[in-house]
């Protein structure tokens, strides 16, 4: 008895009792019964023996009346309990009797709202009336019949219930008899009873199958009123099945639904509504199935095996992530399809494709970090593989098969990665993937081309930087011809090198193209900056090649101003050839364009001389007063002609005290290689001197004296090196012998003295002792002169050098 959980579904004040029926549905486990379930509820007067039948039938606990104290109300409002022993499980509903005192004779409210919500819900509903009620016109029975027939036209396309009419305390008259008389007052009853349009000629049998039972009394015949329930009882078991009590339901709401629909029903009905059963139905599948769905959701996510895949493929790819979460997810919904089963179709689908929505969402963004970690891998292993195929193979084809084998390897990860419920498109991460293998391969060509330029751009540098350079320090008419043919040929050498290396690139025609003339360009850009720099230091070229022709001869030796040399003509060659320097530099001639540069140069500072003009300072026109040269592009010129005007205006300052030094060394030779008078003086000194010979002559002793005057004066000659002295100027010669004058006199006479003491010696000792005394006694310094030029001596005299260092 205890089995059956008696419980007040609904009070007498008509309040639902919602955790009761929570409860007892978890209780009796009803949500595990699916669709396999009866409902069966009872109705009559009220102290008729409802309950009395139904714990008796059933088996329940329900509260009978105390027949002892009186006839009253013993069940107030509906109470519910589980019928024990009969299968499928069986719920039992005991409602409040009619036609109660306790509610008075105008409160039939409850009555019809307790009598259409039995109808609602249940499958199998037991009419309980007495016996001598039936042919009375005011029987019992017929405000019940009424009431039900009433409430049962405010159920749109209403269920088909079973009604068991279980006449009481059965008198002599057989069953037989009976049940025609009663079955004849239902139909009246029906007819009677004011319908809808739709269902004015509607049968009875099209919502009700009627049942006819009869017992005997409980307080007279009770072992036989026992026998009978015992023998209704068989009749319940299977009731649901096909020829069963109520074989024919339609409209069941499945088991786990009942409290929901329970609840909606009596909202319905205390609202004074109509109670659209079809309409019911959908909506107690719809709120039952989206509550599975959600309790399916809630397992998905508290998952332990899901939860460790979600926290794995934060950090990295898992491989078999598509089979096992599609694992997870089958079970998830196969969940689903069991509870939610006996639902509507409709909305069970409905539902279903909702749950596996929200799964999928849930599972989306660990599908997505995934892939992310896949094509990170994919991507991260191509570059190491890429890397390596490059020593291998060309970078074309070693690109080629690389992409191919990874986007492949992408494939097989992103299919392993698929889950069987939904056919998600990795297209977008396998774009990206391609993406960034394409970017990370167009980086590397560059890295490569630019390391294959600049190793191309550095061999033609190295080529063509010193053998320009050179070319240009020795500047001539030839020079650019020569660069040209040397850029030339150097270019198409570095030109066919870097083709053949990049053959393994496999460029498109336009790009190489841009690459090859891009090395054409350095090689003239190593060209023109050399170029550039040379024409930096023009000046100190010119100076460097005037001193080098001015002061050297045709075979590179220093020049010696004898005074026998023309200057001018000299200095006119070696300004021509700086000239011819400075118009070599002024433009860049890397193109076969003529120009008329040295032609301007030479005229407007060479030759500036006019034709019938005495005044070389005025001139008419000076082609040097612009900015550019004809014919020349301003990209194309070094040193413009104001330039040029300004350096050979500065070349001529520096280098005219180079000319004045050798104009003055080649005079001071010419002075001091005529030291003796000039012949009419030594004429006139041998006609006036005729008189004084010709005495010297008739008188020896003169000679004698003159003689040895002569030899004291050569002595003294020799000592003091006159001749060398005045090589030196006739200043410097005159300060130095003063100073030297009264030592050497002295000296020549002690020397006399000391031969006039010394006893005479072999002639052998004399000359080694007088040849280092004359060495010794014969040194002297020279004392140089400020001046710029120096004195050597040959067999001819002294000449003179020129003062330019070399």
């Amino acid at each position: 008895m205890d089995a059956c959980y008696s419980t007040q579904l609904i009070d007498g004040d008509g309040v639902f009792n919602v955790p009761g029926l929570e409860n007892f549905m978890k209780e009796v486990k009803l949500g595990e019964c699916g669709l396999s379930y009866a409902v069966v509820s009872i109705m009559g007067p009220q102290s008729s023996g409802k309950s009395t039948l139904l714990n008796h039938l059933f088996g329940t606990n329900f509260r009978e009346m105390d027949a002892f104290k009186g006839r009253s109300q013993t069940t107030k409002g509906i109470w519910l309990a589980k019928a024990h022993n009969i299968e499928p499980c069986t719920l039992v509903m005991d409602l409040e009797g009619t036609d109660g005192r306790e509610r008075g004779e105008d409160d039939t409210a409850f009555e019809k709202q307790s009598a259409l919500f039995a109808l609602a819900v249940s499958d199998i509903v037991l009419i309980n009336m007495w016996c001598h009620d039936i042919g009375r016109e005011q029987a019992a029975n017929k405000p019940l019949l009424k009431t039900v027939f009433q409430v049962m036209m405010r159920l749109f396309s209403p269920r088909k219930t079973t009604l068991l009419f279980v006449i009481r305390d059965k008198s002599k008259t057989p069953l037989e008899n009976l049940e025609p008389i009663l079955r004849e007052d239902i139909q009246k009853i029906w007819d009677g009873v004011p319908k809808p349009h739709a269902h004015k000629e509607t049968p009875l049998s099209e919502f009700f199958n009627v049942e006819v039972v009869a017992l005997s009394s409980y307080e007279e015949k009770e072992e036989l009123f026992k026998e009978q329930v015992a023998s209704l009882r068989d009749r319940f078991q299977h009731s649901i099945a096909p020829g069963g009590l109520a074989g024919d339901r339609r409209g069941v709401v499945p088991a786990s639904g009942f409290s929901f629909s329970s609840q909606q029903f009596w909202k319905v009905i205390k609202e004074n509504k109509d109670l659209d059963l079809p309409a019911h139905k959908v909506m107690v599948a719809t709120v039952r199935c989206e509550e599975i769905g959600n309790e399916k959701i809630a397992s998905f996510t508290a998952d332990e095996e899901w939860q460790q895949f979600e926290e794995a493929v934060q950090n990295d790819y898992v491989p078999g992530f598509g089979k096992k979460i599609s694992s997870l997810l089958d079970r998830c919904l196969s969940e689903y399809d069991m509870e939610a089963i006996y639902f509507d179709e409709g909305v069970r689908t409905s539902k279903r494709h909702q749950l596996e929505s929200k799964l999928l969402q849930l599972v989306n963004p660990a599908y997505q970090n995934l892939l992310d970690h896949l094509r990170t891998r994919t991507l991260e292993t191509f570059k190491e593989s890429f890397d390596k195929s490059l020593e291998k193979e060309g970078f074309a084809v070693a690109a080629r098969d690389c992409t191919k084998a990874f986007l492949e390897k992408f494939d097989k990860g992103s299919e392993d990665a698929a889950i069987q419920q939904v056919k998600w498109d990795p297209s977008k991460i396998k774009d990206k993937l391609k993406r960034d293998i394409e970017a990370h391969v167009a980086s590397v060509r560059a890295k490569k081309l630019s390391e294959l330029c600049a190793k191309y751009e550095g061999q033609l540098t190295k080529s063509l930087a010193e053998p320009v350079e050179a070319l240009l320090d020795s500047a001539s008419e030839e020079t650019w011809p020569a660069i040209r043919k040397l850029l030339q040929r150097e270019t198409k050498s570095a030109v066919l090198g870097f083709e053949a290396a990049m053959a393994s690139f496999e460029l498109d025609e336009a790009t190489q193209k841009e690459l090859l003339s891009k090395l054409e360009c350095h090689g003239r850009s190593v060209v023109e900056s050399k170029a550039k720099e040379e024409a930096g230091r023009v000046l100190i070229r010119m100076k460097d090649r005037f001193s080098t022709l001015f002061s050297r001869d045709a075979d590179s030796m220093p020049r010696v101003w004898t005074g026998k040399e023309d200057i001018k003509a000299i200095t006119k060659t070696a300004r021509s050839a700086s000239m011819k320097l400075l118009s070599t530099m002024a433009a860049i001639r890397l193109d076969e364009d003529g120009d008329n540069i040295e032609n301007t140069l030479s005229l407007a500072l060479v030759d500036t001389a006019r034709p019938g003009t005495t005044d070389r300072s005025i001139q008419s026109f000076d082609p040097l007063a612009s900015s550019s040269w004809e014919r020349v592009p301003e990209e194309r010129t070094l040193i413009t002609p104001v330039q040029c005007k300004s350096l050979w205006r500065q070349f001529k300052a520096e280098t005219e005290y180079t000319v004045t030094q050798a104009i003055a060394a080649q005079e001071a030779n010419k002075r001091n290689n005529n030291w003796l008078p000039p012949p009419w003086a030594l004429a006139a000194m041998a006609i006036l001197g005729f008189n004084e010979f010709m005495t010297l002559l008739k008188n020896p002793l003169y000679l004698g004296v003159i003689f040895v005057v002569f030899l004291v004066g050569k002595a003294i000659w020799v000592q003091l090196d006159i001749a060398k002295e005045f090589q030196n100027g006739f200043l410097p010669a005159v300060l130095s012998l003063s100073t030297k004058f009264v030592p050497t006199i002295m000296n020549i006479l002690k020397r006399l003295a000391d031969e006039g003491q010394r006893p005479a010696a072999p002639e052998r000792q004399r000359e080694m002792e007088l040849q280092p005394k004359y060495t010794r006694n014969g040194s002297h310094s020279n004392v140089t002169s400020a001046g710029s030029s120096s004195i050597t001596s040959s067999e001819s005299g002294p000449e003179y050098s020129s003062p330019i260092a070399h």
